[in-house]
């Protein structure tokens, strides 16, 4: 039987999740604080690396958001798509915890949807409706940094999915900016090992949340941590199960059901890639590098 609060907590959590919508609109998303932020990107699928200041005292750099569509583009058919910026506050964020200087290591990006649908035609682990194809996804590694940190780290946010994916042959941990969710989930013991009040919004694998989840809910719905932009219908397109304050309240009391992820792992390098589009020119903050493109 799914998970239901009890009727006034619902309530409660409605108003503060339409509170939410409105902060969002107003700050633009919990994580844009103010000062610079700076990722260090190495693109495992076409040899590509740079550094990249997409925020400057405490704004988005529209230019620098551009050469990260581009570099971050579908490598099959050398294809950009409108990147979610959130995603790149998200990741910095949990780079900055993991306390490394090295570069971040992409295994997966923005995926178009013809890609998506020809993945799909090949295996049943790949997700229909992926947040990769909504350009709010990332799968990476960071060499020296075991992935278990990754994640762990990244959950202890509590922002979006965060997916786990140990037996790839780089380990990669996958983020994204859809509802709060992960997988495969942890069992009873490794949530409060990682969650010892029990106030998450995590489910368990046995499927019943922690003693804390509706304390866990109420410090979401109340807090300015709520004012993230993942809920501003403005920034988002029908295509998402996130999109809607109803679609995250149906996501958070199911666990994240019906926001499919990949369960199987896509990180071959392509024989060939389709021929380049011109990048964005480079300016002074950003370097972007072209090395060798990966194997096949």
């Amino acid at each position: 039987m799914a998970f239901r609060p009890a009727p006034g907590v619902r309530a409660w959590i409605a108003v503060g999740a339409l509170t939410a919508l409105i902060l969002a609109a107003i700050t633009g998303g919990a994580l844009a604080r103010e000062g610079d932020r700076t990722l260090k990107l190495y693109y495992t699928h076409t040899g590509e690396r740079g550094e990249f200041t997409f925020k400057r005292n405490g704004r988005y750099d529209r230019a620098v958001l551009d050469k990260l569509n581009y570099f971050l583009r579908d490598w099959r058919r050398n294809e950009p798509t409108r990147m979610d910026p959130q995603l790149f506050d998200l990741i910095w964020s949990v780079y900055q915890r993991l306390g490394t200087n090295q570069y971040i290591h992409i295994v997966s990006a923005y995926r178009a949807p013809a890609t998506n649908n020809m993945l799909r035609s090949r295996s049943r682990g790949v997700a229909k409706n992926s947040q990769h194809t909504h350009g709010r996804a990332m799968d990476f590694f960071i060499p020296g940094v075991p992935s278990s940190k990754i994640r762990e780290t990244a959950m202890r946010l509590q922002v979006g999915g965060v997916g786990y994916y140990p037996t790839s042959a780089s380990r990669f941990v996958h983020l994204d900016t859809g509802s709060v969710r992960h997988w495969p989930r942890m069992t009873r013991n490794q949530l409060l090992a990682l969650f010892p009040s029990g106030e998450t919004m995590y489910i368990p694998s046995d499927g019943k949340p922690l003693p804390g989840f509706e304390r866990a809910l109420a410090k979401y719905g109340k807090s300015k941590t709520t004012a993230l932009a993942y809920y501003d219908a403005k920034t988002r397109d029908s295509g998402g199960s996130g999109s809607t304050l109803v679609g995250w309240l149906r996501n958070v009391f199911n666990g994240g059901a019906d926001e499919e992820e990949d369960t199987t792992i896509e990180n071959r390098a392509p024989a060939r890639l389709a021929p380049a589009r011109p990048a964005p020119a480079d300016r002074e903050g950003e370097v972007l590098v072209a090395s060798a493109p990966a194997r096949p």
